[in-house]
Parts: C-alpha cells; sequence; structure tokens
C-alpha cells in the first residue's frame, strides 16, 4: 500500500513538473512531441476552467452568492499566477507593521498543504498582538475570531491616522481586540469584502504564457487587475531594468491609475536546522560548495539569491511548490550532495528555505552528514519614481482613513 502510494506520489510530482514547464513555455513548438501532446488537454481544461470562473463571477454579481462585510477594515493580498509572487512576505510585512501600531491584526487563512507558510508566519509574528485563523471558510472563521477576541470600530477610534505617530495606539486601547484583517491569497476569495486589494507578481516569470489553469499559470484573466488597487511587482532586484519597465507598462494598460511597487527579499542570516536558535551568518556561504533544495512557488529566485552571497558552486534539486519531502526525495538529494562533494573535495552545505523548512524540519534532519542551513529573509522595498515603503503605508493609510 505504502508502495503503491510513494508510486503515485511520484508520477504526480512528474506530472505537475510537466504542466509548470508548458505553463512557462512562451514558445511551445520549442517542447517535446509528448509534451505537445498535452496541450489538447490542457487547454480544454483551461476552457471549462474559465467558463467555471465566469459563472461564479456572475452569481457573486446578481447576489445569488453572499458576500460579507465585516466590521473593521480587511486588506487582501493576493495575486494572479501560482506560487513564488511574495504574499507570504507581504502579510508577515503588513502584520508586523499593524501590530507595532498597536493594531491587532487577524491573519485569515485557509492553511494549503500542511500549513507550511501558517508555521512561518506564527514563527516570526511571535509575540506580537496577530493571531492567524486557519479554515476554508474564512469569513466564517473571521467572525469566531471577532466575536471571541473582540473589534474596535476604526471610525470611533481614528486609529488608521495615527500609524505614523510616536506613540502606539496599544498605550490607549485594547490591543488584544481586532482593528484589521489581512486576507492571505484572498483575491479569488470573493466571499469576503476587502478595502484594499493587493495583488503580488512575480517578477521573474509575471505571466508565463498568458493562459489559464491549468494551460498556464493565470488564475484570472490579466484584466483581473482591475480589481486591483495596488500591485507589487516581487523579486524586483532579481530582475533586469527593461523587463521592469515591460511589466510596468502591461500593468498600466489594464489599469492606467494603478500604483506600482517594487519588492525584494532581502537575506538576513542562516539558521541551524537543528537549533534554529543558532544564527548563522551569511558569509557561511562564501566560497563554499553549496545544493539549494526548495520545494517552492520560485526556486530561480532562491537560487539567484543565494548566488549572490559569493560561493564557490551552486547545485539544486526543485520539488513542486508545497511537496512534503519523501525518503526517495532525501536519497536524491544525499546523491546530489555526494556527487558534489567527489567532483570539489569539499563537503557541500545544503541550503533550504523558511517554508521548507517550517513544513517538515525533522525529515531535514535525515541529512546528515551534511550540514543544512535554512536561508532567512525579510520583504523589502525597493524604492523606483517615488514609490517606497514610506509611500506604500501612506496609500493604505489614506485607503482605511476614507
Amino acid at each position: 500500500m505504502l508502495l503503491r502510494l510513494a508510486y503515485s506520489l511520484h508520477w504526480m510530482e512528474k506530472f505537475r513538473r510537466v504542466v509548470n514547464e508548458i505553463a512557462y513555455t512562451r514558445d511551445l513548438s520549442k517542447l517535446s512531441t509528448i509534451k505537445h501532446s498535452l496541450i489538447p488537454l490542457l487547454s480544454l481544461a483551461s476552457s471549462l476552467y474559465k467558463l467555471s470562473l465566469h459563472i461564479r463571477y456572475q452569481l457573486y454579481r446578481i447576489g445569488l452568492f453572499q458576500k460579507h462585510r465585516l466590521p473593521v477594515p480587511v486588506v487582501s493580498v493576493g495575486n494572479l499566477t501560482w506560487g513564488g509572487n511574495g504574499k507570504t512576505p507581504m502579510v508577515e510585512f503588513l502584520s508586523g507593521w499593524f501590530a507595532y501600531s498597536g493594531i491587532s491584526p487577524l491573519i485569515l487563512s485557509r492553511g494549503y498543504a500542511g500549513g507550511d507558510e501558517v508555521k512561518m508566519l506564527q514563527r516570526h509574528l511571535l509575540g506580537t498582538s496577530a493571531k492567524i485563523g486557519v479554515g476554508v471558510n474564512r469569513a466564517k472563521t473571521a467572525i469566531c475570531y471577532l466575536e471571541r477576541y473582540g473589534h474596535v470600530d476604526p471610525h470611533i477610534t481614528n486609529w488608521f491616522g495615527n500609524c505614523y505617530s510616536e506613540e502606539k495606539l496599544g498605550d490607549h486601547f485594547d490591543s488584544s481586540k481586532f482593528g484589521v484583517v489581512v486576507l492571505d491569497d484572498g483575491m479569488q476569495h470573493l466571499s469576503l469584502s476587502r478595502d484594499v486589494e493587493i495583488v503580488m507578481i512575480n517578477g521573474l516569470m509575471p505571466w508565463g504564457n498568458h493562459q489559464l489553469l491549468p494551460f498556464g499559470p493565470l488564475r484570472e484573466p490579466l484584466t483581473a487587475l482591475q480589481r486591483a488597487d495596488v500591485v507589487v511587482v516581487h523579486h524586483a532586484d532579481l530582475v533586469p531594468k527593461p523587463d521592469l519597465v515591460d511589466i510596468e507598462l502591461m500593468i498600466h494598460e489594464i489599469k492606467k491609475s494603478i500604483p506600482v511597487f517594487f519588492t525584494r527579499m532581502a537575506p538576513s542570516h542562516f539558521l541551524k536546522v537543528e537549533d534554529i536558535h543558532t544564527r548563522i551568518p551569511l558569509t557561511a556561504a562564501q566560497d563554499k560548495v553549496l545544493l539549494c533544495v526548495s520545494a517552492i512557488g520560485s526556486p530561480i529566485a532562491f537560487l539567484k539569491c543565494i548566488v549572490k552571497l559569493g560561493p564557490l558552486c551552486v547545485d539544486r534539486v526543485d520539488f513542486s511548490d508545497h511537496h512534503l519531502l519523501q525518503d526517495k526525495d532525501v536519497a536524491i538529494i544525499k546523491v546530489k550532495a555526494q556527487e558534489l562533494e567527489s567532483r570539489f573535495g569539499l563537503k557541500p552545505i545544503i541550503i533550504v528555505t523558511e517554508k521548507d523548512y517550517d513544513r517538515d524540519p525533522e525529515v531535514l534532519l535525515q541529512l546528515c552528514p551534511f550540514d543544512v542551513l535554512v536561508l532567512c529573509s525579510q520583504l523589502q522595498f525597493v524604492p523606483h519614481e517615488g514609490c517606497s515603503e514610506d509611500s506604500f503605508k501612506k496609500l493604505l493609510k489614506a485607503a482605511f482613513s476614507c
């Protein structure tokens, strides 16, 4: 039974890789014959998906599907494509800012695929007033948390006007009560009304082949950007400037007035898997042989970030986003590490992301005798044309003060 399950998981992983390759190939003629043969099936599935999207939106528009309005402001952080867009770092950034300002945030997440992102948020926001509600029905989850902890009426306190105050609002108001909801991966979650819609875009792979799932990476047509209030192009530091200009032009073709911000992941240090309380400086990667292992939405961004740290050599083993490592995967990683050791005469260091660590820290211990380090990074705004972290905060403050 276990053997059959492992076999099924192996083929599912291979199929996901093939679909991902097709989705991000602009010139389909370059695909192999086998991959090309999948296109009619994927195209049909994409057409059915588009029809289902249209029906769903119409049902919300005519009121057959209900939208819920919460008694506190809601900021949605979402995207148009699958994985690697920086949603979780943005949710963490917003929640940390609100909490520091004395505005207790409630993060709503569906806890997808074992909840690696939720675990990471819990670890990073530990000690703040932020709480995380997990559930598929996020409106119901929000109501349960608001009834349990209470909420503060933003129209009475006008607390968003104090976000730049030297004094924290928590000194005057009950900080245990929620003042804002941060909707993680919320763009397609239409059942919950929101006050601000932030759309994250992966600057390295913005639109793929421009097709809807599963033929392409798009969850919705690009015209859905018309619903956005703010667009954030993530991994901007890894994208050539002409490409960033093209991305911004396309966004403004869809919605001319929308503000566009750039962000990046700024690495700060490493953690040891066997002792996450031990911080290792980034210089530990210099002149070393490194093996990047990840199961995230944008492994190329992770790789490019590691290359900037000055290693002697970098190799990689990638798995699909949210993939749980199995014994066979551990064996594959060890074989790759042994090959690198034979080639360079140095024992390689295995580097993983925080998401990979939080998904299953125990499995990473099985990679012994190789050292495993966790790269820690924070979202950072990249200033351009007057758009900066400060102007981003002012924009949100103005939206919530209306």
